[in-house]
């Protein structure tokens, strides 16, 4: 029986029953990596939620951007309301990165501005993984950086029953150990509040306070409270709290860690002093020193992150533990090295496996400026993503799913399952190429564009317009507010939560046209799209490539009314290749619909929120 109990109005049709059976045959079989070839449309995420339900293993699912990761989540949470869907993304709505520029002797420390609603779902997903198995968790390419120990964060949980022996005295001591702060006042993520011998916490994955209620040296209730009215959701026997931090580490780990910090710093001050190199052995010995006194005194010190080799016990280049490590692996017999036991499922993996191809590199070159120059110790290189070797090892069976595979996909999948026909029925929006500027009228694009634009206004419906820049995107969006168009950009600078709202707002209607650069690619599902324009298409490159293209085209490719122009006074190589694909497509989906009689149709899917906010202010 199925862990995963799958909820949907609707059965596999077009493409989506044979593309099923194939991955969950290539599945059984063991083979390592499959491949969903899905055009835009196709129900690639419904086709992924058919044969997570056939299996019994946790899923992560991989997302190229946080935009892409909401909206997926959002999915499979419908498609999966029984089980536990979690949201991974990076929880930085600001980050600054700490950095040293050498030629103009600047230390930039590290600013974060962290979001506590992500923060409180990253803690939910790492809690679900650590204490159940139906778990899916849609995550960006920051579930591969260092996220401290599991162990250490599972070890250090309190788990509280109903008529267990505990004192008043020593549950405060125990939360405390645990990083939790004590509060009189209002309750939030991470804190807790004593009156008298009624506990009440507020853990870092929840939206709910735990009230542990102590009489005689023993817990009499345990009651999960909603945190604005009060009243008592549900009476509990035991409990599970998670601590609030991610890093956690126990006195003796770091006792050790302290031991092992202060030898790599007396071999470091060595070499500094025989190099002569006093203003770095300075530095580095000031600030080496207070992080130990902080980590002695309270558990936990500013940039706690860059001493875990030592506290995770880990020997010099060792691998990192992330998001990975907190999936679950399996034994095949007795003293064997575990092996992966979760499935995984790359979503518009022709981003997604670049991304994480290239994240290791450039953080290491900014961390060997610092080293260099007394900031940090070398262990500091220890506090990385995983490379992309060690990655393959912490994955067991992927399936990567895309409109446009890249490389790496085509040569190791054992399969490429194509899914062309959409269950609408609907066949890819006609492309037409349009100059920048038609001299024969004097217009250039952007008056060629406003004409369509009113059209595509006058019916109620939407347009997605595709620059080159962000600045591009934010004078174009400028220009047609000055001409009364509702518009709006969205960029990589757009915050992960405002990202959302926007994407919602256009939706429903509160704008007309959202114009963009990279995020208007892969994967948005946005049906009301029925005009998609892509500024400068002749501009060969990264932003113009054939994937690129194909992918931008996708957005007008769920509406019956779809139409596409690409703005270019050439036709360039990669412009030719899409429309080729494209064309192949719409001649297979025109042949399907005429022979079983197919009348295509529009995609209509509810608007709602992408990801739920805690508290949330309208």
């Amino acid at each position: 029986m199925s862990l995963f109990k799958l909820k949907s109005k609707f059965k596999p049709s077009g493409d989506q029953p044979q593309a099923i059976k194939k991955l969950i045959a290539g599945l059984e079989k063991s083979d390592r990596f499959q491949t969903l070839l899905g055009v835009t449309g196709s129900g690639k995420t419904f086709t992924m939620a058919n044969v997570i339900a056939h299996f019994n293993m946790p899923v992560l699912v991989m997302a190229p951007n946080k935009t892409l990761a909401a909206q997926l989540y959002r999915e499979y949470k419908n498609f999966f309301p029984q089980n536990s869907v979690n949201y991974f993304v990076s929880y930085y709505d600001y980050y600054q990165p700490e950095a040293y520029l050498p030629t103009s002797d600047t230390y930039i420390e590290k600013e974060a501005m962290i979001n506590e609603e992500i923060d409180r779902l990253r803690h939910q997903a790492t809690s679900a993984l650590l204490s159940r198995r139906d778990v899916i968790v849609v995550a960006s390419v920051s579930c591969i950086y260092n996220l401290g120990v599991p162990v250490s964060y599972s070890e250090a949980a309190l788990h509280l029953e109903e008529n267990k022996d505990m004192t008043r005295g020593d549950l405060i001591r125990q939360l405390v150990k645990m990083q939790f702060e004590r509060t009189g006042g209002a309750l939030k993520r991470g804190f807790f509040r004593v009156r008298g011998d009624v506990f009440e916490i507020m853990p870092a994955s929840g939206a709910v306070i735990n009230r542990i209620e102590i009489k005689e040296q023993k817990i009499i209730s345990i009651a999960d409270v909603d945190p604005i009215s009060q009243k008592i959701i549900q009476e509990l026997k035991d409990i599970v709290i998670f601590p609030p931090k991610h890093f956690i580490s126990s006195q003796p780990q770091i006792e050790s860690a302290t031991k092992e910090i202060k030898k790599e710093l007396k071999e470091r001050l060595q070499y500094f002093e025989k190099n002569k190199l006093y203003l770095e052995a300075e530095r580095l010995e000031r600030r080496t020193r207070y992080d130990m006194e902080m980590l002695q005194s309270i558990g936990y010190c500013h940039g706690i992150e860059n001493y875990s080799r030592h506290l995770s016990g880990k020997i010099s280049g060792e691998s990192p533990d992330t998001l990975l490590s907190y999936f679950p692996s399996a034994r095949r017999s007795p003293g064997e090295e575990g092996h992966p036991d979760f499935l995984t499922i790359i979503d518009e993996s022709h981003i997604a496996v670049p991304q994480v191809k290239g994240m290791y590199e450039g953080d290491r070159s900014r961390k060997e400026v610092l080293i260099q120059y007394g900031w940090r110790l070398p262990s500091a290189l220890d506090n990385r993503p995983l490379k992309f070797e060690e990655f393959e090892k912490r994955i067991n069976q992927v399936i990567f799913t895309s409109a446009t595979p890249g490389a790496y996909e085509m040569k190791n999948s054992s399969k490429i399952v194509e899914q062309v026909i959409r269950p609408t029925g609907l066949i890819d929006p006609p492309i037409e190429v349009r100059p920048v500027f038609n001299k024969q009228k004097n217009r250039s694009q952007i008056d060629d564009l406003m004409e369509e634009i009113k059209k595509v206004v006058s019916k109620k419906e939407r347009a997605i317009i595709n620059t080159l820049t962000k600045k591009m995107a934010e004078d174009l969006t400028d220009y047609l507010k000055k001409k009364k168009f509702k518009a709006n950009y969205m960029h990589s600078e757009t915050k992960t939560l405002e990202r959302v709202k926007i994407l919602t707002d256009f939706r429903s209607g509160k704008f007309d046209v959202l114009i963009g650069v990279n995020l208007l690619r892969e994967g948005l599902d946005l049906p009301e799209v029925t005009f998609v324009a892509i500024l400068d298409a002749d501009r060969e490159g990264f932003l113009r490539s054939e994937s690129s293209i194909i992918q931008t085209m996708g957005r007008a490719a769920r509406n019956v009314n779809g139409k596409v122009i690409l703005y270019a006074d050439n036709i360039t190589g990669s412009m030719k290749r899409a429309i080729d694909e494209v064309e192949r497509r719409r001649k297979i989906q025109a042949e399907y619909n005429k022979k079983h009689n197919i009348t295509p149709q529009s995609i209509h899917k509810e608007i709602e929120k992408l990801i739920e906010i805690e508290n949330e202010k309208e």
